[in-house]
């Protein structure tokens, strides 16, 4: 039991301890966290801290995904701002930084950087400042229900390019399954649709040429063939009854609940269709399978590109020493591994990847340790302005409401409005 595994580490930690760093300081920790056996993993830590800390409380804040997003700019520029708090990294954090929000805790996380690898630490260093650390990667990919396909037909292993998956689409449709279940009521999960062909079309330099000054920018033709692309798919239909309307956990817990073939999400769906099936179970790791986002014929972009998340903690500015004392305390090994044992996340610690037990996260680290170019999501690289766009133009060209070029035309006129 993970458990009796925390009791050893509480009692190695509050003996290695030495005296408490501060008397009566309070660390305000925000996360969007909602599994609840991640969240007892997390208790478990800030127990272990303030055992091993007299006079030092963490206090826990959690926030729905949305809510999250919705709020945290007002909470920065409060007094009561957290001193710890999720990040994506990307442009979101950029521009947080830029707004004077994050403390450079290079000095006091010189002795973290070596846990993990240069490319997930680098992800919370700006300009060679370090603001954060690295806590779990994610991959994109498509997620089956390997019953419903079976019923259908479909030979996955044949799924190489998008035209195959068009195929695959109208064949499961027509055996009378739902194909895709997408919680468009939250837009972010439309936007991994065009990211992706954005990404096969246009290749690893897609977004630093569109970023460029003197080109065409995101008007250039590899964003509007994104939007055709996703256009393709939207006129077979393949989405659930009302998927304008609904939210991601409710898509998560009826794919759970076996009322469609595909997902295109990251790992953490494994856990939201389990939580929001209606039984409490799910699917079964047995009754899944994954599969890459296809390749586009004539597109510069490869199978190994990867799309997904280096997600992480920043530390606020003003926030005391502890806070970055807790981030280094959050991310030990030991709990980490734990972590991976459990199948919440895939760590970023290096030296962890053996701890996993899922097949399915077995499989998404082997594509992030393969990956020839790994993609942070859209709507956090590009920051808040233009993510926003990206996540609105993806829903509104799905759904017949906005021409692909309208699409481009409109983040190109967020990136230079931005």
């Amino acid at each position: 039991m993970w458990k009796s595994t925390l009791t050893g580490i509480t009692l190695a930690l509050a003996v290695a301890a030495g005296p408490a760093l501060a008397e009566d300081t309070t660390v305000r920790w925000l996360h969007i966290e909602s599994n609840p056996e991640t969240l007892e993993l997390w208790n478990q830590v800030v127990a272990d801290y303030e055992a091993a800390n007299p006079g030092v409380k963490v206090e826990i804040q959690h926030l729905e995904n949305e809510a999250f997003k919705a709020k945290l700019p007002t909470l920065l520029q409060s007094d009561d701002r957290p001193h710890v708090f999720y990040s994506w990294s990307g442009g979101v954090m950029r521009a947080q930084d830029e707004a004077g929000f994050l403390a450079d805790v290079t000095e006091g996380a010189k002795d973290w950087t070596d846990r993990f690898s240069s490319g997930a630490a680098a992800a919370f260093e700006i300009d060679g400042k370090i603001v954060g650390a690295p806590n779990h990667l994610s991959e994109v990919v498509f997620f089956y229900n390997k019953d419903l396909i079976d019923q259908a037909g479909v030979d996955i292993d044949a799924i190489q390019t998008w035209d195959d998956f068009l195929a695959a689409v109208k064949q499961v449709k027509e055996a009378g399954i739902t194909p895709i279940m997408v919680g468009g009521g939250e837009k972010w999960p439309m936007h991994f649709y065009w990211s992706y062909l954005v990404m096969r079309i246009g290749g690893a330099d897609a977004l630093a040429d569109a970023r460029a000054e003197g080109g065409e920018g995101f008007n250039s033709e590899v964003f509007v063939q994104a939007g055709e692309r996703l256009q393709e798919l939207a006129e077979l239909e393949p989405f659930q009854d009302g998927w304008l309307a609904t939210m991601f956990p409710q898509s998560a817990g009826l794919w759970g609940d076996g009322e469609g073939a595909f997902h295109l999400m990251g790992g953490w769906i494994l856990n939201t269709q389990r939580n929001n099936a209606t039984d409490g179970v799910g699917l079964t790791e047995d009754k899944i399978g994954i599969f890459s986002f296809p390749i586009v014929e004539g597109g510069k972009g490869e199978k190994t590109a990867t799309l997904g998340g280096i997600n992480g903690w920043l530390i606020t500015e003003g926030a005391p020493p502890e806070a970055i004392d807790f981030v280094k305390h959050l991310l030990q090994p030991e709990y980490q591994r734990i972590a991976a044992e459990k199948g919440f996340y895939i760590p970023a610690n290096l030296g962890t990847d053996d701890a996993i037990t899922s097949e399915l996260s077995k499989r998404m680290a082997e594509d992030l340790s393969a990956s020839t170019y790994h993609q942070i999501f859209f709507d956090q690289d590009l920051g808040p302005s233009v993510g926003r766009v990206v996540n609105d133009i993806s829903v509104a060209v799905a759904a017949g409401d906005m021409a692909p070029e309208e699409g481009a035309e409109a983040v190109q006129e967020a990136w230079e409005q931005r």
